[in-house]
Protein backbone atom coordinates (compact mmCIF):
# COMPACT_ATOMS: atom_id res chain seq x y z
CA UNK A 1 0.00 0.00 0.00
CA UNK A 2 1.48 3.22 -1.13
CA UNK A 3 1.59 6.03 1.76
CA UNK A 4 2.08 9.07 0.01
CA UNK A 5 5.46 9.59 1.71
CA UNK A 6 8.55 10.14 0.70
CA UNK A 7 11.74 8.40 1.54
CA UNK A 8 12.96 11.15 3.52
CA UNK A 9 10.18 10.68 5.79
CA UNK A 10 9.96 6.85 5.58
CA UNK A 11 13.61 7.09 6.89
CA UNK A 12 13.05 9.74 9.47
CA UNK A 13 15.06 9.09 12.25
CA UNK A 14 17.67 6.90 10.11
CA UNK A 15 20.02 8.90 8.40
CA UNK A 16 22.29 5.97 7.57
CA UNK A 17 19.25 3.98 5.95
CA UNK A 18 18.44 6.96 4.22
CA UNK A 19 22.27 7.13 2.34
CA UNK A 20 21.64 3.47 1.47
CA UNK A 21 18.53 4.00 -0.19
CA UNK A 22 19.85 7.22 -2.29
CA UNK A 23 22.86 5.00 -2.93
CA UNK A 24 20.95 1.75 -4.59
CA UNK A 25 18.51 4.53 -6.09
CA UNK A 26 21.81 5.78 -7.80
CA UNK A 27 22.97 2.57 -9.08
CA UNK A 28 20.07 1.63 -10.46
CA UNK A 29 19.21 5.18 -12.15
CA UNK A 30 22.23 3.46 -14.17
CA UNK A 31 20.77 0.56 -15.52
CA UNK A 32 17.04 2.06 -15.95
CA UNK A 33 14.40 4.70 -16.04
CA UNK A 34 13.56 3.87 -11.98
CA UNK A 35 10.04 5.04 -10.03
CA UNK A 36 9.91 4.70 -6.65
CA UNK A 37 6.98 3.44 -3.99
CA UNK A 38 7.02 4.48 -0.66
CA UNK A 39 4.43 2.10 1.56
CA UNK A 40 4.57 1.47 5.56
CA UNK A 41 6.68 -1.50 5.39
CA UNK A 42 9.18 -0.14 2.68
CA UNK A 43 10.62 1.91 -0.20
CA UNK A 44 10.93 -0.06 -3.25
CA UNK A 45 12.41 0.69 -6.78
CA UNK A 46 10.40 -0.21 -9.77
CA UNK A 47 10.66 -0.25 -13.44
CA UNK A 48 7.76 -2.06 -15.42
CA UNK A 49 8.07 -4.68 -12.05
CA UNK A 50 9.46 -3.84 -8.66
CA UNK A 51 13.19 -5.13 -8.50
CA UNK A 52 14.64 -3.95 -4.96
CA UNK A 53 13.42 -2.07 -1.66
CA UNK A 54 15.54 -0.93 1.03
CA UNK A 55 13.48 -1.22 4.16
CA UNK A 56 14.16 -1.07 7.97
CA UNK A 57 14.43 -4.58 10.30
CA UNK A 58 13.40 -3.46 13.49
CA UNK A 59 10.08 -2.52 12.13
CA UNK A 60 9.32 -6.05 12.97
CA UNK A 61 12.32 -7.55 14.83
CA UNK A 62 12.96 -6.53 18.64
CA UNK A 63 17.00 -6.56 18.07
CA UNK A 64 17.81 -7.00 14.07
CA UNK A 65 21.26 -7.17 13.24
CA UNK A 66 21.46 -4.28 11.12
CA UNK A 67 19.49 -0.80 10.72
CA UNK A 68 19.00 -1.25 7.18
CA UNK A 69 18.11 -4.57 4.64
CA UNK A 70 18.41 -4.18 0.74
CA UNK A 71 16.15 -6.60 -1.25
CA UNK A 72 17.40 -7.63 -4.63
CA UNK A 73 14.66 -9.53 -6.96
CA UNK A 74 16.70 -11.47 -9.62
CA UNK A 75 15.77 -13.99 -12.26
CA UNK A 76 18.10 -16.82 -10.49
CA UNK A 77 19.80 -17.64 -7.28
CA UNK A 78 22.86 -16.26 -6.13
CA UNK A 79 24.72 -18.23 -4.07
CA UNK A 80 26.74 -15.84 -1.87
CA UNK A 81 27.36 -15.19 2.03
CA UNK A 82 27.15 -11.85 1.65
CA UNK A 83 22.86 -12.48 1.43
CA UNK A 84 21.36 -13.19 5.36
CA UNK A 85 18.39 -14.76 3.14
CA UNK A 86 17.56 -15.71 -0.19
CA UNK A 87 14.01 -16.39 -0.81
CA UNK A 88 12.30 -18.40 -3.69
CA UNK A 89 8.29 -16.67 -3.85
CA UNK A 90 7.88 -18.09 -7.28
CA UNK A 91 9.35 -19.91 -10.30
CA UNK A 92 10.45 -17.25 -11.77
CA UNK A 93 11.98 -14.79 -8.72
CA UNK A 94 14.65 -15.62 -6.19
CA UNK A 95 14.80 -12.36 -3.38
CA UNK A 96 18.08 -11.63 -1.84
CA UNK A 97 18.43 -9.63 1.43
CA UNK A 98 21.58 -7.84 1.99
CA UNK A 99 22.17 -6.08 5.30
CA UNK A 100 24.16 -3.07 4.87
CA UNK A 101 26.21 -2.38 8.12
CA UNK A 102 28.46 0.45 5.99
CA UNK A 103 27.84 2.48 2.30
CA UNK A 104 31.31 0.41 1.39
CA UNK A 105 28.73 -2.87 1.49
CA UNK A 106 27.36 -1.08 -2.22
CA UNK A 107 30.25 -2.19 -3.85
CA UNK A 108 30.74 -2.90 -7.40
CA UNK A 109 29.28 -6.68 -7.20
CA UNK A 110 25.96 -5.33 -5.20
CA UNK A 111 26.19 -2.70 -7.80
CA UNK A 112 25.86 -5.70 -10.55
CA UNK A 113 22.97 -7.18 -9.17
CA UNK A 114 21.37 -3.99 -8.52
CA UNK A 115 21.37 -3.40 -12.60
CA UNK A 116 20.79 -6.89 -13.08
CA UNK A 117 17.98 -6.79 -11.45
CA UNK A 118 16.40 -3.12 -12.96
CA UNK A 119 17.21 -4.31 -16.64
CA UNK A 120 15.08 -7.92 -15.64
CA UNK A 121 12.47 -5.52 -14.15
CA UNK A 122 11.89 -3.31 -17.68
Amino acid sequence: METGRTPEEFFTGHPFALAVFERVLEISRGAAPVAVRVSTSQVALRVRHGFASVWLPGQYLRHPDAEVVVSIALGRHVDSPRFKEVVHPSSKHWIHHLEVRALADLDDEVAGWLREAAERAG
